[in-house]
């Protein structure tokens, strides 16, 4: 049927979609990016880190704590440990930015809109909402997530099963020894994570270019108005032609007055041309047509008494090489002379 949607998106309706935001995007993959880079960079900066949040401990409890609470110290204090902890945690804000960005723009490639931020009343509708909810496509989600947590739970499962033993041991370690066993712990499991989130951000990835292109399908109707849209429709661009083509006419027979001799092909070409020595370098064709409207021409020269001379190689020639308001090409004026030359002859034998 014409409106089943069952034809790729144009160009122009891709453009549009990507106008107002509508991509295909999945939002798992700046997370698993971000992620990933959280745990790559926590895993060269650790120590550093460490050593910074054990030098807010010392000074927090070696300096502040022997203050007197007033307004101003605790402004103070507030002001320092802010800016410190702003301090540590720059890296790995700099980082999530950097992977966020990263992970949105290859999907998408640089992209800027406001449309998706308008206020649309549509939204505030219930029924639709409720519908959104319970949708075929919420369900599809809601299996993802479940999936994710599965696999994210095997994992770590699996990498704390590995170190089971250290674990049971750590009870006789010391504190640095236990805290840097667990760091490490921590990062096989979030890079683990990581890398599992990331595989299956590809995943929703493709299912969400594969829902986008599902939505922007157009049926052969769309696509018909579209290039009536684009391009005009095409009943009054045949009007439009044809109105041209007739003012063009009109112009000719306007003008074949001025002609000093009409040249044709008996049955295909009619060319004619105007020639004054005092003010043209060579002759100039004012009216030419072809078929139909190479006999509307000599039925119009007959009537003004027009010489009409027949010589078929020079009205093809002339028709194939030149537009009405042109002059007769270099290589045409020894033809064209002898034929003018002949006209203004037979003009003077008439006078």
């Amino acid at each position: 049927m014409a409106g089943e949607k069952t034809e790729k998106a144009t160009p122009q309706r891709r453009q549009e979609s990507r106008k107002k935001g509508q991509v295909a995007k999945s939002a798992e993959v700046p997370a698993a990016l971000i992620m990933l880079g959280s745990f790559l960079l926590l895993n060269f900066i650790w120590d550093e880190l460490l050593e910074g949040l054990l030098a807010l401990y010392k000074i927090h409890f070696n300096q502040y704590i022997t203050w007197e609470l007033t307004p101003q110290t605790i402004r103070i204090l507030l002001q320092e440990v802010t800016f410190k902890v702003f301090t540590i945690m720059l890296p790995v804000a700099a980082v999530a930015i950097v992977f966020g960005v990263l992970g949105n723009f290859v999907q998408v490639g640089s992209l800027f809109t406001t449309e998706p931020l308008k206020m649309k009343l549509e939204k505030l509708n219930p029924i639709e909402g409720a519908k959104k909810i319970f949708s075929i496509r919420s369900l599809v989600e809601l299996l993802k997530s479940l999936l994710k947590i599965a696999i994210i739970s095997a994992a770590a499962i699996g990498v704390l099963w590995q170190g089971k033993d250290e674990l049971f041991l750590l009870s006789q370690k010391s504190i640095g020894q236990s805290l840097s066993y667990l760091a490490k712990m921590v990062f096989q499991l979030g890079l683990a994570a990581s890398i599992i989130l990331l595989c299956l951000a590809i995943l929703d990835y493709m299912y969400q270019k594969y829902e986008f292109e599902k939505s922007i399908r157009m049926s052969k109707q769309d696509i018909q108005d579209e290039m009536k849209k684009s391009e005009g429709d095409p009943l009054i661009k045949s009007r439009i032609k044809e109105k041209q083509r007739q003012l063009g006419m009109n112009r000719m027979i306007q003008d074949l007055p001025k002609a000093d001799v009409l040249i044709t092909n008996p049955t295909h070409y009619a060319i004619a041309l105007q020639y004054d020595p005092e003010t043209m370098d060579a002759p100039m064709v004012i009216a030419m047509g072809k078929d139909h409207l190479a006999l509307k021409i000599k039925e119009k020269a007959k009537e003004l008494n027009i010489v009409t001379m027949e010589n078929k190689p020079l009205a093809r020639a002339l028709y194939q090489t030149v537009d009405i308001g042109d002059y007769v090409p270099e290589d045409l004026f020894q033809a064209v002379a002898e034929v003018l030359a002949y006209v203004y002859r037979l003009k003077g034998k008439i006078t």
